[in-house]
Formats: structure tokens, C-alpha cells, sequence
């Protein structure tokens, strides 16, 4: 109970939450208790915390093993910004800076180090190592380890057998978003972690909306988001350097304010593009999936996917870089055919034996069956990873979707399917497009199709429309595309089918997705404090989600605190932060309260809120029954507090009062058994009763809160 007692202050204090998530107060309990752990949460699941919390509690230098230099900086920047003692080692410092950074490790200044697994590699920060404490040895992105995982690297592995030979090595903690059955028990079996001391708290991540799209051009689709989620921040993943490229002028000429991430650039290029991305310089990042992991950002309202990746498991991770605050944001994957070839190509060109491409293979044909399932998305991805947690739909996927109508388009699709046979199954997607239009081309004309019977049959359509129509009938296979640098339309059996009237062919109207805006707080006020934010962060050189997330600033813009009690209230906001920025940020909120005396101020209530007057209200009960009633009510001390405008202290005192007069009170909330038990004994042993005496003879994490409570309970007061 001690260790989760302190956790939980440690949670309030630094990171300004007052509840763990779940699964997080059981992987850092199993750690303190110096456990192997092995932690599997989504995305946003908020994993950083099961070691960081451990590394604060516990004596000595925690060490983390991070695959990235900007998930290191990322992590590094958000615990100096708390006032924590933290440093990342890794090949972009220089050597006088290394010099200094490892003196400082070895004289343990540092509560948190950051290195790549290849730094264990040398003898010189080894030999440093050997000689901490180290309170713990945490594995980031631990499914790296794991040789079935699908972003392994044989660095993070071959170190283990190093680390599990040094003696001042206690606890190994790992930590993943993205990891089969196979992945989990290979992780195990390497850090020894025992299967009670895995968390596995499922892959369901329902602010996410997953929406795959087929038929549709591309570069159109994109652009038509865009333009519907202006000023949002998002990543747009594409399958290759070239691609990321166009997209990146093409967007960039059509007035978006876009940065690019590609290995074909330059480390400072790339590192320019990253920061001016995190810093909310630009609003939307194109990349390959070289970019990404670890990245904290927490704002990022959508992931589209511009061509297929290769397996579930790297786009489940590459998707789940939205949303990590916890708002609503999209997941759209959009697909083409051609981009099945491409992945087949890129397995056949790797490095791999070939047992090692069949399981390539096969993860391939996952992804291609998620791109093809009238099943719910959500449901598809958490079966691919054993999840039967969730087995409803979701509801707001693009197969669940009320908002998608369907539509009959069997009659187009014989029109097609018949253009195709009459211009002898040669030809590809742009060319029968031509056909069916009835276009003057004249390589249309080179081939006489202006004699064919489906020559301008459906010119009612624009080229673009007809080809968004052939690719959906390919990608539902209704038509098979034959393999090769310029592919053909070929019919099958599916296409017979259609072509009889055996079979009848929907198109789903997909829509742009776009939610609806949560307007329950002041967007003028919001925009004011992301400015300030802006500044500060550009000041201190760190992300503006650093010093606090848009979830926060939009409670501050919706109960718009006042008083640092009141500032202590908003979800993300401890003691650190407060002492920190708290001072900046009330001189905005008061200055706004003042030039709206007709707000009707709203005031947080654990996760809900209420609506308080400015005018003074007449209550005759008495003051201390009134807090009782609240309290009885399920609101905590400091909710009570900031309401009525009194201290916590007194608030204490109202309820105690009222429990002396004889009203029932949940005691459980103010200590637990063993605490009352504790406490009992040294009141029998004592005679001075005295709230300080009886606290200098109790354990230190015993409060007074807890010793006055046992007091009145037992009436020796």
C-alpha cells in the first residue's frame, strides 16, 4: 500500500492526474517490487509512466533503453521540464557535451538516462554503468526486441545477456504498444519476466475512428480532408521517398503549411522538419515510416496512410500516433492495388531467408484482408492481436458508419466489365476509363475503340469518377489486375457473376469525416493560451505539448480557473507544473474572468462540473452540514474546497465535525485497515493525543489527515 501511496503522489504532484489508467498502478507496483514487468498498452495507454514514476519513487539512476534520438529528446525535455534530473546519451552530442554528460552520470546527478542499445555496446559508458545504482532498466519500444516483432533490431537483443550479467542490475522493465502472442512470450523468456507480472491491458483505443478508403483518387481524397480539418495537426505516412516528395509540393503549392521526413534527407533537414513539426510550426508532417516512433506529441488529430503498409502491426502503431490526449481523431488508410505489389516487392528485395519472407507474406495478406474486410475495423485489428476484449462493433469505423450511404452500382459495373472484355482484357485502368467517357484521345483513336459498342457509355461520368469506379471493383475483386511495371484489367469468375446478374455490386458514399466541434468551452480563450503556451515552449526550447496538452488548456478554457487551487483542478496540472507556469497562465484566465463579468463560471468537480454564479447564494443549513451534504454526495475535499471557496483544511474539519454529530462517514476514503490499526496502537500506548506527537511516533507516510480521522472515528475526540 506504501508504494502505491507514493506512486499516487508522485502522479498528483509531477503529472497532475489524479487516477492511474489502467493497468499502470499494477506495473509499477510489480517494478518497485523489483519484478520483471512486461507492460502492453495502446498508444496513448500512458507506458512512459510505469517506469518513470518507479525512477522517481526508488533510489538511484533509472536506466532506459530508447531506439530513437528524438523519442530520447522528446522524453528527456517533458521530465526537465517537471524539475527532474534527466539526460539522453546518444551520437547527436558532442564530444565535450558527452564528456560532460557522462562525468555527471558517474557522480549519479542524473534520476533518468536515455541511451540507444548500440551505447551498451562500448566499454567506456559500460564501465560507467557497473559503477551506479541503478533503481531499474527499462526496454522502450521493447517489441524491438523480440525477433518476431516487426520492427526488430538485433542490437536491443544482444545487449541482454550483458545487462543481465552486471550485479547492481535489479529490475527489468518492458514496455510495448504493439505485440502478438509470439512477440510477448519471446520478450518474456528473455528478461526472465514471469507471466503474473505482465500487463496486458488490451489494443482498444476508442477515440480512434478507422476508415479504409478504395476507389477514390488519392491526391483528391487528401486534399479534400485537408480542407475540411484546417489548422489540425496530422502525419500523412507514404510508401516511398519519391512519393513523400510530390505529396510534399503538391501540398505545399496548394498553400499548406507541410514539412517532409525521408532517410534521403540530411540529419539536420530531417531534424529541422521534426522540431518545426512538434513545435506546431507547421501543422501537418509527410513522411515514410522512418518517422515517428516516440514521438509525444499529443495533438495530433490524424494518421492517413497513403498506400498500405506491410503488416498490421506497424500500421496499428504508425495509426496510433493520433490521438494520444485522448480527443476524437481519424485513422484513414488509403488504398489502391498497385500498393500490394509494391509491399511484395519490398519483401522480395530485403535481406530476408526465405522462411523469414513467407512470415512477411503472410503478415502482408493480413493487412490486404483488413483492407478488403465489411467487417468493423476496430473489431479486425484487436482480433489480429488475440483482443476478444470488444466484441460489438464500433460504431463510428467506416464499415460501422450510418453516415456512408450505399449504392447500387451493379448496372456501371457491367458497363465496365464489358468495356474491359470488348477491348480484349489488354488494357489498363486509364485507358478503359477513356472508353467509357468516349474521349478523343488519340491513342484511343490509335486502337479504333471509338468503334467499340461501349465507346462513350458512360460519358455522363468524369474520367476521374470512372476510375475511381474500376479500382473499387478491383479492390472488391470483381476484376483481377494482372502483375507487371504497366498492369492490365482482366476478368474472372467474380466478374461473370456480375455480368449474368448472379451478383449485385454497392458502393459505399464515403464521406469525409468530420466531427462535431465540442464548443462547451470559449475558443477565443483557448487560442489565447495556446499562444501563450507557444511562447513559453519557444523560450525554453521544448514542444508546446510539454508544458501542457490541448485537453488542458481547453478545461482551463471551459471552467476558467483563477486561483491556484482552482488551477490544480484541471486534468494535467500538478504542483510542478503549477509552481512552473501557473503564474502566467492565472494572469491570462484572471484577466479573461475579469473582462467577462457575466460569465457564469463553471467549476471542475472531479470529471464533471458545475455551474457557479458570481452572485453569493442564501443557504440556511449550517456551514459545516453543507460540505457534509457535498461530501456525501461523492465530491472530494479540494472539489468542496474550490467551490465554497474555503480551505481543504477547513473542508476536513466540516466533515469531521458532522461525523462526531453522529452522520455516517466513509472512513475508508481517509485511511486504510492496516493505517487504522497502526494508529490505534500508538493512541493505547501514548497519553499525550496530540495530532503532532502521535505523528512523530507513526511511520512517515501515515498523514494527519489519517491519524484525525481514526481519532474522531473512535471518539477520542
Amino acid at each position: 500500500m506504501t508504494t502505491i501511496t507514493t506512486a499516487e503522489n508522485l502522479l498528483q504532484t509531477y503529472f497532475g492526474y489524479e487516477q492511474f489508467r489502467p493497468g499502470q498502478k499494477n506495473a509499477i507496483e510489480y517494478t518497485m517490487n523489483a519484478d520483471n514487468t512486461l507492460a502492453v498498452m495502446p498508444t496513448g495507454g500512458g507506458k512512459s509512466l510505469c517506469y518513470q514514476i518507479p525512477g522517481l519513487a526508488l533510489e538511484g539512476t533509472a536506466v532506459i533503453i530508447s531506439p530513437l534520438i528524438s523519442l530520447m529528446k522528446d522524453q528527456v525535455d517533458a521530465l526537465r521540464a517537471l524539475g527532474i534530473a534527466a539526460t539522453y546519451i546518444n551520437s547527436s552530442l558532442s564530444i565535450e557535451t558527452l564528456r560532460d554528460r557522462m562525468n555527471k552520470l558517474s557522480m549519479g546527478q542524473y534520476q533518468f538516462v536515455y541511451a540507444a542499445p548500440e551505447r551498451f555496446e562500448t566499454g567506456s559508458f559500460l564501465n560507467v554503468i557497473k559503477q551506479l545504482n541503478i533503481s531499474l532498466i527499462a526496454f522502450d519500444e521493447a517489441h524491438c526486441i523480440s525477433q518476431w516483432g516487426h520492427d526488430f533490431r538485433p542490437s536491443y537483443r544482444s545487449i541482454v545477456p550483458t545487462l543481465k550479467q552486471l550485479p547492481n542490475v535489479r529490475t527489468f522493465s518492458a514496455l510495448t504498444a504493439t505485440a502478438t502472442e509470439e512477440v510477448i512470450a519471446d520478450i518474456q523468456h528473455l528478461l526472465d519476466i514471469h507471466d503474473k507480472h505482465v500487463v496486458h491491458t488490451g489494443f482498444s483505443r476508442e477515440n480512434l475512428d478507422f476508415h479504409v478508403v478504395k476507389g477514390r483518387d488519392k491526391s483528391s481524397y487528401l486534399k479534400s480532408y485537408l480542407k475540411e480539418h484546417q489548422d489540425e495537426a496530422g502525419i500523412i505516412y507514404a510508401a516511398t521517398r519519391k512519393q513523400v516528395d510530390n505529396l510534399h509540393h503538391q501540398l505545399q503549392q496548394a498553400g499548406y503549411l507541410v514539412s517532409k521526413y525521408h532517410a534521403g534527407l540530411s540529419e539536420m533537414e530531417r531534424k529541422q522538419a521534426q522540431t518545426a513539426f512538434i513545435h506546431d510550426e507547421v501543422s501537418v508532417m509527410i513522411a515514410t515510416n522512418a518517422f515517428g516512433m516516440g514521438i509525444d506529441k499529443s495533438n495530433v488529430r490524424f494518421v492517413i496512410h497513403y498506400a498500405m503498409p506491410m503488416n498490421i502491426e506497424a500500421y496499428y502503431q504508425e495509426a496510433g500516433r493520433a490521438g494520444r490526449d485522448g480527443e476524437k481523431s481519424d485513422c484513414i488508410l488509403l488504398f489502391a492495388p498497385q500498393d500490394i505489389q509494391l509491399q511484395k516487392f519490398l519483401i522480395e528485395q530485403s535481406e530476408l531467408d526465405d522462411s523469414g519472407k513467407q512470415q512477411e507474406y503472410k503478415k502482408l495478406q493480413s493487412m490486404i484482408n483488413y483492407c478488403h474486410t465489411h467487417q468493423c475495423l476496430t473489431k479486425h485489428i484487436l482480433h489480429y492481436f488475440n483482443d476478444t476484449s470488444v466484441q460489438s462493433n464500433c460504431e463510428h469505423c467506416s464499415n460501422c458508419s450510418t453516415d456512408h450511404e450505399k449504392i447500387d452500382i451493379t448496372v456501371e459495373a457491367q458497363m465496365i466489365l464489358s468495356c474491359i472484355k470488348r477491348m480484349g482484357e489488354r488494357f489498363g485502368v486509364t485507358m478503359t476509363a477513356k472508353v467509357l467517357k468516349g474521349s478523343k484521345d488519340k491513342k484511343v483513336a490509335s486502337f479504333q475503340f471509338e468503334k467499340l459498342s461501349t465507346y462513350g457509355i458512360m460519358s455522363a461520368y468524369t474520367e476521374k469518377e470512372l476510375t475511381e469506379r474500376i479500382q473499387l471493383l478491383v479492390a472488391e475483386n470483381y476484376i483481377a489486375m494482372a502483375e507487371g511495371e504497366f498492369p492490365t484489367l482482366q476478368l474472372n469468375a467474380n466478374s461473370l457473376d456480375v455480368l449474368k446478374g448472379n451478383q449485385y455490386v454497392t458502393m459505399l458514399d464515403v464521406r469525409i469525416p468530420v466531427h462535431a466541434e465540442d464548443t462547451d468551452f470559449d475558443e477565443a480563450l483557448f487560442q489565447e493560451l495556446r499562444n501563450l503556451r507557444k511562447q513559453m515552449a519557444d523560450e525554453q526550447n521544448v514542444p508546446p505539448y510539454i508544458l501542457f496538452s490541448d485537453v488542458s488548456l481547453k478545461e482551463m478554457s471551459r471552467y476558467v480557473p483563477t486561483t491556484a487551487d482552482e488551477f490544480l483542478m484541471i486534468n494535467g496540472v500538478g504542483e510542478k507544473k503549477l509552481n512552473q507556469y501557473g503564474k502566467s497562465f492565472l494572469h491570462v484566465l484572471q484577466g479573461w474572468s475579469n473582462a467577462h463579468p457575466s460569465h457564469t463560471k463553471k467549476v471542475k468537480i472531479g470529471t464533471s462540473s458545475v455551474k457557479v454564479k458570481k452572485e453569493k447564494t442564501t443557504d440556511t443549513r449550517p456551514s459545516h452540514m453543507i460540505s457534509y451534504q457535498m461530501f456525501k454526495s461523492g465530491k472530494q475535499l479540494k472539489d468542496i474546497a474550490v467551490v465554497r471557496e474555503l480551505s481543504p483544511k477547513t473542508v476536513e474539519k466540516h466533515i469531521f465535525r458532522a461525523a462526531s454529530e453522529g452522520h455516517p462517514v466513509m472512513w475508508e476514503l481517509f485511511f486504510n485497515e492496516k493505517e487504522e490499526e497502526k494508529i490505534l496502537e500508538i493512541i493505547k500506548e501514548s497519553e499525550d493525543l496530540r495530532l503532532k506527537t502521535l505523528k512523530e511516533a507513526l511511520p512517515e507516510d501515515i498523514t494527519y489527515t489519517a491519524i484525525n480521522a481514526v481519532l474522531v472515528k473512535h471518539k477520542f475526540i
